[in-house]
């Protein structure tokens, strides 16, 4: 195994071993500053991170407001008091050396403020900002006003293209790195374009590949690139390490890091971890962000898939294959299936799924009157954690805060999902019912060595590990 040495990232040498970002407040202070201590770069989530009351207890995100707009303001400020409580939790522990970055998702409800906010009242604290899920083409103008270092996430070549083209060629002296996030291996929201297909993965060095041949066109031949998803074992990637066609390049690890001692998930998800079997987690197109993700298949994302298929096409008149009439709702309004979408609606209600929701596609799913009832709850208990979000029809950026399209009721809240499996994940039933990011490499916990006999290291162990190669 060739040794891992220390590259330059923005602007200091550091090991090339980057923690990954995971909201909701996964990605903590602690985490974040313990890897940096331990001479990588630590990443602390600023997507509604948690904060503390004065006795050091999590202040839960309770919602007050009448409005989704008053919640929305809610959201924000809850989310800027966590970056900024989280960002001094790692300075503390990491020293004042230590590299400290904050990721961001381009598409969360109030980015631009919270992140601002956060680099007002944390100065000198966070080192860079890392930003994916969308495309960010402000970043580097928000870098440049607080002097930090900005690390886009991508995942082709053609993405930065674009990024560097209209906006970040003018502050190219603070681009610290250009993250590859794998769109088929990677944990959380995936990059994937219309133009690829989410059951045919693509190798990842031609891509990267292309990436830095697309960088040395711009003059970024020492930027670093930072492979994520899907890294493991680094003696696995041998041949990308003092790769001269590749040039600098560090890893990223997202979901090792989950099963240490000081992640803050509950100990019964990190019990489950160390049991998935490969296959266990499953890329799917549920979230109301509309980008595809990686999650464990449990019962939550079961639910989802079953929901999904239990959807049959309609009609207001009849027309064409729609000539059976069928009656939804309390009021019995008529609409139009074809015969035998009609004969697997009767059937579905037989069982027990009598609520027909209509979906923006003209299209019904049918679910029972308790997961009807939820569905609608929360809806309209929704506080904007999205800039934009399918499954309430919440926008920030026109006047009525609406998409203009119906509610999706084929996708979820995924505040509401993420918060609880964060704080109530001890209990099976949560841990069970609501949704559990991965990477799809996270079954390797139960073949690696490392975890025999159910062993959690310590963040200091895990990084000296890896830096064994395996």
């Amino acid at each position: 195994m060739k040794a891992i040495n220390a590259i330059r990232m923005g602007g200091v040498d550091v090991l090339p071993l980057v923690e990954g970002g995971k909201g909701v407040a996964i990605s903590n202070g602690t985490t974040a500053g313990h890897w940096a201590a331990a001479g990588g770069v630590g990443t602390l989530s600023a997507v509604n991170a948690d904060s503390y009351d004065a006795s050091g207890a999590i202040i839960p995100q309770v919602y007050h407001g009448r409005t989704r707009r008053d919640r929305h303001d809610e959201l924000v400020a809850y989310a800027i008091a966590g970056g900024i409580a989280q960002a001094r939790k790692a300075r503390d522990i990491g020293g004042p050396k230590a590299r400290i970055h904050a990721n961001i998702l381009w598409e969360m409800g109030g980015a631009e403020r919270v992140i601002t906010g956060i680099l007002e009242s944390a100065k000198g604290l966070i080192n860079g900002i890392t930003c994916g899920a969308g495309m960010p083409y402000r970043l580097s103008e928000i870098a440049a006003r607080f002097g930090v270092h900005y690390y886009p996430i991508v995942s082709s070549a053609r993405a930065f293209n674009a990024l560097w083209k209209r906006a970040y060629s003018k502050v190219g002296e603070l681009l610290g790195g250009v993250v590859y996030e794998d769109p088929w291996l990677a944990g959380g929201h995936n990059g994937l374009s219309n133009s690829e297909d989410p059951a045919k993965p693509e190798a990842p060095f031609p891509r990267v590949l292309a990436l830095r041949q697309l960088m040395r066109t711009f003059g970024l031949d020492q930027v670093p690139i930072i492979m994520a998803g899907g890294v493991w074992w680094l003696e696995e990637w041998e041949d990308w390490i003092d790769n001269p066609d590749l040039g600098p390049i560090a890893f990223q690890f997202g979901t090792r890091p989950l099963l240490t001692r000081e992640s803050p998930i509950p100990e019964a998800w990190k019990e489950r971890l160390l049991h998935l079997r490969e296959g266990d987690v499953f890329l799917n197109n549920f979230s109301p962000t509309g980008f595809y993700s990686s999650a464990v298949n449990n019962g939550f994302i079961q639910e989802l898939r079953e929901r999904n298929e239990r959807q049959v096409a309609y009609a207001l008149e009849p027309v064409g294959e729609h000539s059976a009439e069928f009656h939804v709702g309390p009021r019995r309004r008529r609409v139009f299936l074809a015969p035998g979408d009609r004969d697997r609606a009767l059937a579905w209600e037989q069982q027990g799924f009598t609520e027909a929701l209509r979906t923006p596609d003209t299209t019904l799913i049918f679910v029972t009157p308790e997961k009807a009832a939820e569905i609608t709850e929360d809806q309209i208990a929704c506080m904007g954690c999205l800039s934009t979000c399918r499954f309430s029809n919440w926008s920030q950026s026109t006047p009525d805060h609406s998409t203009g399209k119906k509610a999706d009721p084929r996708s979820f809240c995924i505040q509401k999902t993420l918060q609880n499996i964060c704080h109530d994940g001890n209990d099976p039933e949560t841990l069970e019912r609501n949704l559990m990011f991965s990477g799809h490499n996270a079954y390797r916990f139960a073949t690696d060595p490392f975890y025999s006999n159910g062993f959690i290291p310590t963040v200091k162990e895990l990084v000296e590990r890896i830096l064994t190669g395996r």
